[in-house]
């Protein structure tokens, strides 16, 4: 079967019985799976600028699970460095769902330049339930979004880094280098290969107590 979205699809993820999907209007739409499909909810987007209210445009999404390993929600990456964790059914919405920045680098205050990256992907992981993001920083960082804490940021490669996944029982991570066109055709370089690495994963994504 097919459903009609409102404006094009820029990201979707499907972790059955629950599907959710970032369209160009900056909406995003969660569907149900079981029996016949259908439209559970329609959320406006989490990443909004605090100040000028505008919202920037999705690029990634990935469902998380919770301890009974059901969906539980989403986390959604933008072209402006920055990740919304948002709980379908929260307890306490102003408190459970909030965003963070990342994929980022030099100035840390308003007096100095900062650049700003976009998260290309975002993966979680299946046992212990922290995640990995990837930028066109050339860098992948692992979150624990519930101590919201950053475990690791890897060194720069000389490419974006354009996807990312855990494999089934989560001791391998691998991700893609290559060029991901955010600067247009006049930086790609033909010279430069693509790669796929695959990492060790089993240690650095434990979760942790300390808050960010």
């Amino acid at each position: 079967m097919s459903l009609q979205l409102p404006e094009r699809c820029y990201c979707a993820d499907v972790v059955y019985p629950m599907a959710v999907v970032a369209s160009a209007d900056r909406g995003l739409i969660v569907y149900q799976l079981e029996n016949q499909p259908s439209e559970f909810r329609r959320i406006d987007s989490p990443l909004k600028h605090q100040v000028t209210g505008l919202t920037y445009q999705h690029r990634c999404i990935a469902i998380f699970k919770d301890k009974q390993n059901k969906p539980a929600g989403f986390a959604l990456g933008s072209i402006e460095g920055r990740v919304a964790i948002h709980y379908i059914n929260p307890p306490n919405p102003a408190k459970d769902n909030f965003t963070f920045k990342c994929h980022r680098s030099n100035g840390t205050n308003t007096a100095t330049p900062q650049d700003i990256y976009a998260v290309n992907a975002i993966s979680f992981h299946p046992v212990h339930g922290t995640l990995a993001t990837v930028g066109s920083d050339g860098r992948f960082s692992f979150w624990d979004k519930d101590a919201r804490t950053k475990l690791k940021t890897s060194e720069q490669l000389d490419q974006p880094i354009t996807a990312c996944s855990f494999n089934n029982n989560g001791n391998i991570f691998a991700y893609a280098s290559s060029y991901d066109w955010s600067k247009g055709h006049e930086y790609y370089n033909p010279q430069k290969k693509n790669y796929i690495f695959l990492r060790n994963a089993t240690e650095e994504l434990k979760p942790r107590n300390k808050k960010w």
